[in-house]
């Protein structure tokens, strides 16, 4: 029996709870649990509480019973998934105090254990990888793989990252063959974009500006040019990793307004930098690969602040191999 099967079978309630601005990984291990809970275990009383999120994902099981304010209600455990601390559960953390016992499961390599148990591997390739080694495969059924399956894919790439090991490869395979359809959920849910997606993507590939002989790459929307467009946050899937395909870049930014000299920072490197020691040091947090931060000033001030860091790293590594 693993850690995660001995906590619910110990306990009356679960919350489960996920990061601000809940992606992929994030909305595949928090559906994928609550779906096994009230599949496996009826007796616990289950509830998921998260930001909303992009409807494209709205073919998961358990998408429309999430919980997007806080309540009255108690919960004895509180699992946490994918959240590499306390604060990027945001206003939910409220639920995280209130319960006596905690278990956080996560792979984020700046991940600062807050819960009472931590299971958090920086190699797996996902939470969603942690969270099916965690639970019993006979009893995982099509909607749970579903689940489990998105998250996957997500913060694979579609198996593409460097995180994508052999044993990731196999857990998808085992997914698989719950008879999930995969072609749709990579093509519905990591490809597709609405005509407004596609046309922000354009406006900010179109304005990005390489530096540090071409190492790197940024682009930045304002306030204004989102409102223009009608996008929020939830639009902005894929811009980044766009950036970061570009010939001889190393370090991609993409970064948007989220308030008055306020921006949301994404990361991307191919193999010579660290964003997560970036990250981390302007308060953010992630992977040695992708990696993010809320940052202050103009969006000049902001570039010229991670530019520095991203500098001392390229300097250090030395030339690179083309």
């Amino acid at each position: 029996m693993t850690v995660l099967e001995q906590m619910l079978e110990q306990t009356g309630s679960v919350v489960i709870l996920g990061h601000v601005r809940p992606d992929g990984d994030c909305l595949g291990s928090t559906l994928g649990l609550y779906h096994y809970i009230q599949t496996n275990y009826p007796a616990v009383r289950a509830a998921v509480y998260l930001e909303e999120s992009s409807p494209k994902f709205g073919y998961l099981t358990g998408y429309d019973a999430i919980l997007h304010e806080t309540d009255e209600e108690r919960y004895e455990l509180c699992i946490c998934l994918d959240c590499g601390d306390e604060e990027r559960l945001g206003a939910f953390g409220v639920y995280l105090a209130n319960a006596s016992k905690s278990l956080c499961l996560d792979h984020h390599i700046t991940n600062t254990r807050f819960c009472e148990v931590n299971l958090v591997s920086e190699n797996a390739s996902s939470t969603c990888e942690i969270l099916f080694e965690q639970l019993d495969e006979e009893k995982i059924d099509k909607a749970a793989a579903e689940c489990l399956y998105t998250g996957l894919i997500h913060d694979t790439g579609v198996f593409k990252y460097s995180c994508t090991s052999a044993r990731t490869m196999e857990i998808a395979g085992k997914l698989m063959a719950k008879g999930i359809d995969f072609g749709s959920i990579i093509d519905n849910s990591f490809y597709k974009k609405t005509y407004v997606q596609n046309q922000i993507l354009g406006r900010a590939l179109l304005e990005s500006i390489t530096f540090l002989d071409g190492k790197c790459i940024f682009s930045a929307l304002r306030q204004s040019e989102m409102e223009f467009y009608g996008v929020n946050g939830k639009d902005m899937d894929g811009i980044i990793d766009q950036l970061r395909l570009t010939e001889g870049v190393e370090v991609a930014i993409f970064m948007y307004q989220t308030g008055p000299q306020e921006f949301k920072v994404s990361l991307r490197s191919q193999n010579a930098v660290d964003v997560s020691r970036i990250a981390s040091y302007f308060g953010g947090g992630g992977h040695v690969r992708a990696a993010g931060c809320t940052m202050s000033g103009r969006i000049h001030d902001v570039v010229n602040n991670l530019s520095l860091h991203i500098a001392k790293q390229l300097d250090a590594a030395g030339p690179q191999e083309e």
